[in-house]
């Protein structure tokens, strides 16, 4: 593991969602520059972590837990946004209104789905907008309404909206879910290319294929808790992935690429 600075450093929390815990006894560290996959059966806690790293959901105070994100254990929310970039299923309902391509990545700036009256775009954010915009290579999207997008489009949007404050790293949540072939393979492309660059990626996923060649290392979790945690090779294995899913599986590899069946 990379010994720069954590991008999270979780020791011992309990999340709680009602009375039941979601998170429980839950230790995860990851450094800001590490490209990691957290791949777990759906229910199993993932869509909480997130929410627990982008501080919607908070861990039960106790003294042998501590939770500290870039170095710090309290945060503005609304700092720590500008912190990290986050492309999740949620936002997708969210973003599927009026809002044109551009206005939604600039909703980034300001923790929304769209650009609203009380909002006042700088020419520097619309700049770093149109540079998302062309990063993705979908700027021809920018005066195009959500609703109007294929499923892919949409994905690619809330990635540049997730890049546009230039953040620290990015949280990638199912990032697949309803998409087809060719957007599946696109959006896979993308994430490439940000890992490429220099980007720290958190994916969040219960599909294999999500795995991008770039993943260095896997954390597999089931009922909230890390149940290994290591190189893609060591734990992308079809006796772990069995124990994991319930399910006997085949696995595939071709040029650092993974598919079960």
């Amino acid at each position: 593991m990379s010994t720069n600075q954590a991008l999270i450093d979780f020791q011992n929390i309990r999340v709680m969602r009602g009375s039941k815990p979601v998170l429980d006894d839950f230790t995860l560290r990851i450094s800001s520059n590490e490209h990691v996959a957290i791949l777990g059966p759906n229910g199993c806690g993932k869509s909480t972590l997130i929410k627990t790293i982008t501080r919607e959901c908070y861990p039960i105070n106790r003294e042998e837990s501590s939770m500290k994100i870039l170095g710090n254990d309290h945060w503005n929310v609304f700092e720590l946004r500008t912190m990290l970039g986050i492309e999740s299923n949620d936002l997708i309902s969210e973003c599927t209104g009026q809002a044109l391509g551009r206005d939604a990545v600039l909703s980034g700036f300001f923790s929304s789905a769209n650009i609203f009256s009380n909002h006042i775009v700088e020419p520097a954010q619309r700049k770093l907008a149109d540079a998302a915009l062309e990063r993705l290579q979908i700027a021809h999207l920018a005066k195009r309404p959500v609703r109007e997008m294929s499923s892919g489009e949409v994905r690619r949007i809330l990635i540049a909206r997730a890049l546009v404050h230039q953040p620290k790293a990015l949280l990638f949540d199912e990032p697949s879910n309803s998409l087809d072939v060719f957007a599946r393979h696109t959006v896979r492309q993308t994430m490439s290319q940000l890992a490429r660059s220099g980007v720290g990626i958190i994916l969040v996923t219960h599909d294999l294929g999500d795995i991008i060649p770039d993943i260095e290392r896997v954390v597999l979790m089931s009922n909230g808790k890390i149940v290994a945690d290591g190189s893609k090779q060591e734990m992308l294995k079809p006796e772990r992935l069995k124990e994991l899913f319930g399910i006997e599986v085949e696995i595939a590899h071709k040029n650092g690429h993974y598919h079960t069946w």
